[in-house]
């Protein structure tokens, strides 16, 4: 059996195929009375008629479809978050995501954008693995494009990024709100947005208590778990009374680590030292004991975001002003921090 058409809606309920395609494609400015819409709309659900979604959006010169960009989809432990929550923004207005991941490959990435322009997709969502400052690729000139954990060099183009700053100034107060005043951040040594911001978070919390950060409480190493363990040895392996009873760590990663060097000292999380990362990668953050008080990135509220600005955009009847978000990151917590010793 063929798929059933709009003349066999037509034939069924007793109106002209015009009459029925303005009721099922709900063509605006076309009066109807309501007894019709309702024998037209039970003889296409006796008949399970479903529209062509294609002929639709032939007529209405749009595909329903997203694109969605990112240069590790496929590996980033975050990406999966931003995806869901693009994808169910675009849900929400009748869209669907279509996923392309270039690891990196910027050869690669011009091509599947403009592969993605030749099958029409309505606008891009361009993701980036971690927050950065980039030049966006020249195939997406003249296409709705929206950046997601990135700005651009260039003014022109709507983005939306995490408050590192605000998550980094939330993390070191949940440590001074339980008694803490010496207080270290173990940062990562890269110079990106992220590493420069969740230091200014660091200082402007501290400054509200009427402290600041000293030299010594401060070190900067690769951000995976092995930098996280030099650098919270660094500032750990000290005489009890020169030792800080806070550690911020960049993120989760850096912070397992300090939770090693903790061990390796004999020191006890949270009793001796308090610790809080950035991030809340479950696999980590969750998995250690006591269980990590960290602070969470926004990935599935930064994907809903992205496609919904694309989309008011796209719906727009004038050129809208490109938008700047800058998305809170909350605190997460669990077990690692507790009032200081003694």
């Amino acid at each position: 059996m063929g798929r059933t058409t709009l003349r066999d809606v037509a034939e069924l309920s007793g109106f002209s195929v015009t009459t029925v395609s303005y009721v099922l494609n709900d063509i605006p400015g076309k009066r109807i009375p309501d007894s019709t819409k309702e024998r037209v709309q039970a003889a296409a659900a006796q008949l399970a008629y479903t529209p062509n979604r294609l002929a639709q959006g032939l007529r209405r010169r749009r595909s329903d479809t997203i694109g969605f960009v990112g240069d590790h989809v496929a590996t980033s432990p975050h990406a999966g978050q931003s995806i869901q929550g693009a994808q169910d923004a675009a849900a929400a207005r009748g869209s669907i995501l279509v996923l392309m991941n270039t690891g990196a490959d910027e050869d690669l990435e011009n091509r599947e954008i403009r592969e993605l322009r030749d099958r029409q997709v309505d606008g891009i969502v361009y993701a980036a693995e971690y927050h950065r400052v980039l030049t966006p690729p020249a195939a997406l000139e003249g296409i709705p494009t929206v950046l997601l954990d990135a700005r651009s060099t260039e003014s022109g183009w709507s983005s939306v990024v995490p408050d590192e700053a605000g998550g980094a100034a939330a993390a070191v107060t949940e440590l001074l709100e339980h008694g803490h005043r010496r207080i270290a951040f173990v940062n990562n040594e890269d110079d990106i947005p992220a590493s420069s911001l969740r230091l200014d978070g660091v200082r402007q919390a501290l400054a509200a208590a009427d402290l600041a950060l000293a030299p010594d409480m401060l070190t900067q190493h690769p951000s995976e778990a092995r930098g996280g363990f030099l650098g919270a040895l660094t500032v750990l392996d000290r005489p009890a009374h020169e030792r800080p009873t806070g550690l911020f760590c960049f993120n989760d990663r850096m912070a397992l680590g300090a939770y090693q060097a903790a061990q390796e000292l004999g020191l006890r999380v949270p009793q001796d030292v308090s610790i809080v990362g950035f991030d809340n990668q479950e696999l980590i953050a969750a998995s250690l004991r006591p269980g990590l008080t960290t602070v969470a990135l926004p990935h599935y509220d930064m994907g809903r975001w992205a496609v919904d600005t694309l989309m008011d955009s796209i719906d727009s009847t004038r050129k809208e002003r490109p938008r700047y978000e800058t998305l809170p990151c909350p605190l997460v917590r669990r077990g690692s921090v507790a009032a200081p010793p003694g």
